[in-house]
């Protein structure tokens, strides 16, 4: 199984699973984070249900256990939709039009960056880097890296993925 699941494979809160998942790092020092990425490889996501299950694992507080989870933006609440878009954020994309690019973007899915369309459709997230600077700005769909990104090109870029 990969370190993160794809958009596309989410699994149904299973409690019994999910204590699985958690006894597996119980006795590791840091091992809440570990838990924390074995939830989400997973499910997809850190389902709600396992703060309980995880304060109780590693004798913490559920509010802790939330604190921890809510600091790293890699940890996700819900489960990505069917197709996910990351725009860069770092300094070269931002100085060729990326923060036009996202406001565009928004408007065109109808979500803000770290949203989920209503629909399931479209997961929006920032990224800070992608590594291709020599032709920002930068995106990704559903993993696939575009440069040199504009209006025009992302609207037919989600005009294919949406038929």
């Amino acid at each position: 199984m990969s370190q993160d699941k794809t958009h596309l494979e989410k699994a149904e809160w299973d409690e019994k699973e999910a204590l699985q998942v958690i006894a597996r790092f119980t006795d590791l020092k840091g091992g809440l984070m570990e838990a924390l990425h074995g939830l989400q490889e997973a499910f997809g996501y850190i389902p709600p249900e396992s703060y309980d299950l995880l304060a109780a694992a590693f004798n913490l507080s559920k509010a802790e256990v939330y604190g921890v989870k809510s600091f790293y933006h890699d940890f996700r609440s819900a489960p990505r939709g069917h197709h996910v878009v990351q725009i860069c954020q770092a300094e070269s994309c931002q100085a060729l039009g990326s923060r036009a690019l996202t406001s565009h973007v928004q408007n065109k899915l109808g979500i803000k960056l770290g949203e989920t369309s209503h629909d399931g459709h479209f997961t929006l997230e920032a990224v800070y880097c992608l590594g291709n600077c020599a032709v920002s700005p930068n995106i990704t769909l559903d993993g696939k890296l575009h440069g040199r990104m504009t209006e025009t090109h992302f609207d037919s870029l989600v005009k294919a993925v949406a038929l």
